[in-house]
């Protein structure tokens, strides 16, 4: 059985479509929106947001241990969350706590895992 092709065998541009969408692109930040996404593709990274959706706030000990990590590897993804502005933290003391940023970081991770529920369920 010959495969299907999964590209267009012509070429039949919607130039309305594409001028909307490009508009639409230029008000917004892909660049700084793909950046929350490269933080994000590193396993420990969603490991500890993850985390962070199952405990508002979880301490940097914590969280080494959690995702089994020495604390200094924790503190270093912990930072790389902050610097995208998807984790912020507290310091009671001697200790520093982190959490998630917002709801929508929370949501995006809870969808993401969502998701995956689902595409390893039809498979």
């Amino acid at each position: 059985m010959p495969k299907e092709k999964d590209f267009c065998e012509v070429t039949c541009v919607d130039e309305e479509k594409v001028l909307k969408i490009q508009n639409k692109l230029d008000e917004e930040q892909p660049v700084e929106v793909s950046k929350v996404f490269k933080v994000l593709s590193d396993e420990t990274r969603v490991k500890i947001a993850y985390a962070l959706t199952i405990e508002d706030e979880l301490c940097v000990c914590d969280v080494a241990n959690i995702v089994g990590t020495s604390i200094a590897t924790a503190s270093h993804h912990l930072r790389l969350l902050r610097n995208l502005g998807l984790a912020k933290y507290r310091k009671v003391g001697k200790l520093v706590y982190y959490s998630l940023d917002d709801d929508h970081v929370k949501q995006l991770i809870e969808v993401a895992f969502a998701h995956q529920k689902e595409v390893a369920k039809d498979e």
